[in-house]
């Protein structure tokens, strides 16, 4: 039983490991980010992408022509 218990730490800490070692979305060839904005997230909704940029943007991407339709600045919350 104990060992079966090891096994199983070892692979939630192997798991941790690996997720927290991803470099981010994966962004659709499409989209161009402007110069120095990284995305953390990647929303893809029917005919359309939001990319969440670490500068506190939403950025909305047309699907088919890859153009900027619209930049959402992120407001804090107090």
């Amino acid at each position: 039983m104990t060992a079966v218990m090891m096994v199983g730490l070892v692979v939630v800490v192997a798991l941790i490991v690996i997720r927290l070692n991803a470099n981010g979305p994966t962004m659709p060839d499409q989209i161009t980010l402007p110069e120095g904005v990284n995305a953390t997230a990647l929303t893809i909704g029917e005919g359309w992408w939001a990319v969440v940029t670490d500068d506190q943007h939403i950025l909305i991407y047309d699907q088919l022509t890859g153009a900027l339709r619209q930049e959402i600045p992120l407001i804090p919350a107090n």
